[in-house]
């Protein structure tokens, strides 16, 4: 059976196979595969630099744009690779899009404007078609009740959390099939945290979501199944409860207690 029969039996939305990155000659993903049921919240937790962000960079061709960076693999987004030949990355971060773990409003642009940045490069030029998204992405990254009033004013002039839910509406509002956030959380302080927690939980509805996370209780908090990252492996990769209940490997168990890491 090949890999697009697998992938499409197991109705899988994103399916990583055998993914190597390495920065220059430092290799530091090591033949991961992993699947993403849709409508799901994956979370990959492990120390720092066990590879949990740059194997996260490779789901959207984002690992790449750094100099000397290099991938090998296969990452299937429904029926499509989005490595093979003539597939266009920009395109792909459309369909698989990104939050990083500092916020990054663009600083001079309006909080409309921010939303809708990445409509107007995709050629939408309708002030109604715009206003619309924008409504829709801010209430989907429950902001809108907060900024419906300023939408006129800088991004850079909300809070950090806000800031953040911000960074989520903009990335929501080209529609994308996955969000990829990078420990979205970890600047914020702990209102802002559990308020970004909640809205992961409720994205799932319409978004299939893949989490980068040093903290633990996160993970067990807000996805359904959880993978452990050591030294540029994937260690082990089940249901979330199953991991923090009973892991099949010795070493998740003792990240989890915290023996290390």
């Amino acid at each position: 059976m090949n890999v697009e029969t697998v992938h499409t039996a197991q109705n899988q939305l994103l399916q990583a196979n055998h993914i190597n990155a390495w920065f220059s000659e430092n290799h530091v993903v090591k033949g991961i595969s992993l699947s993403v049921p849709s409508n799901s919240i994956v979370a990959l937790m492990g120390p720092s630099g066990c590879g949990k962000s740059t194997f996260l960079r490779c789901l959207n061709r984002l690992h790449e744009e750094v100099p000397g960076a290099k991938v090998s693999g296969e990452v299937w987004l429904s029926e499509k690779n989005i490595y093979a030949r003539g597939t266009d990355p920009v395109s792909i971060r459309r369909q698989i899009g990104m939050v990083f773990q500092k916020p990054n409003p663009f600083p001079s642009m309006s909080i409309f404007d921010n939303v809708a940045v990445g409509l107007r490069l995709a050629g939408v030029r309708s002030r109604a078609a715009l206003s619309e998204a924008v409504e829709r992405s801010l209430r989907g990254a429950a902001l809108w009740d907060e900024v419906k009033d300023k939408l006129k004013a800088q991004g850079m002039s909300l809070s950090g959390g806000q800031q953040q839910r911000l960074c989520i509406a903009r990335a929501l509002a080209v529609d994308p099939s996955v969000l990829l956030m990078d420990e979205p959380t970890s600047a914020l302080d702990p209102i802002s945290t559990a308020k970004i927690e909640e809205l992961i939980v409720a994205l799932k509805a319409n978004t299939t979501i893949v989490i980068v996370t040093h903290n633990l209780q996160q993970a067990a908090r807000v996805s359904d199944r959880t993978a452990f990252f050591l030294m540029g492996e994937m260690v082990e990769y089940d249901v979330t409860t199953k991991i923090f209940t009973n892991p099949q490997d010795n070493r998740t168990e003792e990240y989890i207690t915290g023996r290390f890491g």
